[in-house]
């Protein structure tokens, strides 16, 4: 087995939270060192820190930070407290439903604390743990995902669901960090991802780096490449899967379920348990976080657009279940039915 290059994205260190900043990556590897809670929202806002695991992971040490410091008497004051601070948290971005699991489940967690002291270490064990089972989480959706490719294959994937946007391997990126692990040979193709170019900056470096064959388009490519390559798979990641199916990821999922759809080109999106939000019915639910019209009107700091323009920037779509083949979970493949399977899966 061939061991892979890594890069772990968040983490905690000598009670600090120690990020990644994926706004510097691919020129830069540079690390944040956080201790307060104010700058784990600002850094999942500003997208220091991304990818709908990796999110839930950095609220939950951010939440540790707070607890670490609070400087009150009661337990009481402690768990409304951490109930505020959650809530705070949770205003950093809308649609990743990873955020607001993680965060609900380390406030549940120190629900059962009697002294404020044990309810610190429940904080940070929760946090910690659940960064854990992230990882071997990532790493079946891996196997999953890689049984349904063989030797030689070519994937199209978009945005980035890779190790740096969990705790490890990531999501549609783990498939090519255990096919390189097992000497199997597989080809991506990444789209560049506008408008800030998480496919570009992110994934196309990560596969890169660990020595997978990666080839990167613009967007607009796609719809070319996919009808004259020889693709085998489409594989996406996700922010939230609604009850029925219906997924939301990055802007420009949609197109690209359309475009595989016309091509007979199967549709695929690997997610963890934790981003499949049954309370939510369909996709028509989810919101969708509109994002700083400046990420379209500049690029590094350098005007491209008109002054005055009108901007659009949703940061996500919802591609309908119909547009789905399978939904690549720790659990297994879900096809056919989504509704009916995604209900088994969560609640089995």
């Amino acid at each position: 087995m061939i061991e892979t290059k890594f890069i772990r994205s968040v983490s905690w260190e000598n009670d600090r939270v120690v990020l990644l900043d994926q706004q510097k990556l691919p020129l830069k590897t540079e690390y944040i060192h956080l201790d307060d809670i104010e700058g784990v929202w600002e850094s999942i806002h500003s997208l220091k820190v991304r990818g709908a695991p990796a999110i839930g992971i950095a609220a939950a040490f951010g939440l540790a930070l707070w607890a670490n410091k609070f400087p009150g008497h009661s337990i009481e004051d402690f768990k409304t407290g951490l109930q505020i601070q959650r809530d705070y948290l949770a205003g950093s971005r809308p649609t990743a439903v990873n955020l607001f699991w993680a965060i609900d489940r380390v406030v549940a967690a120190a629900s059962l604390a009697n002294t404020i002291d044990e309810g610190k270490q429940i904080v940070l064990a929760e946090a910690l743990k659940i960064q854990t089972e992230d990882e071997a989480v990532c790493r079946k959706i891996g196997e999953y995902g890689l049984s349904l490719l063989q030797q030689g294959d070519t994937v199209l994937t978009h945005c980035n669901a890779g190790g740096i946007a969990t705790a490890k391997y990531g999501t549609a990126l783990a498939p090519f960090y255990l096919a390189k692990e097992q000497g199997i040979n597989l080809s991506v193709y990444a789209t560049e991802t506008r408008p800030v170019l998480q496919g570009a900056r992110l994934t196309a470096w990560e596969l890169h780096e660990i020595g997978v064959d990666v080839t990167l388009i613009t967007d607009n490519m796609a719809a070319h490449v996919l009808k004259n390559k020889v693709i085998s798979a489409v594989i996406v990641g996700t922010d939230r899967i609604a009850a029925n199916g219906d997924v939301a990821n990055k802007i420009g999922t949609l197109g690209l379920a359309v475009l595989a759809k016309a091509f007979n080109i199967p549709f695929y999106v690997a997610s963890p348990l934790s981003t499949i939000d049954l309370t939510v019915l369909s996709g028509e639910e989810i919101p969708i976080e509109e994002r700083n019209g400046d990420e379209v009107t500049h690029w590094n700091g350098t005007r491209v657009a008109a002054e005055g323009v009108n901007i659009y920037n949703p940061a996500f779509d919802v591609t309908p279940h119909e547009y789905v083949t399978g939904i690549i979970t720790e659990k297994g493949i879900i096809t056919g039915n989504l509704k009916e399977g995604l209900f088994k899966v969560k609640t089995s």
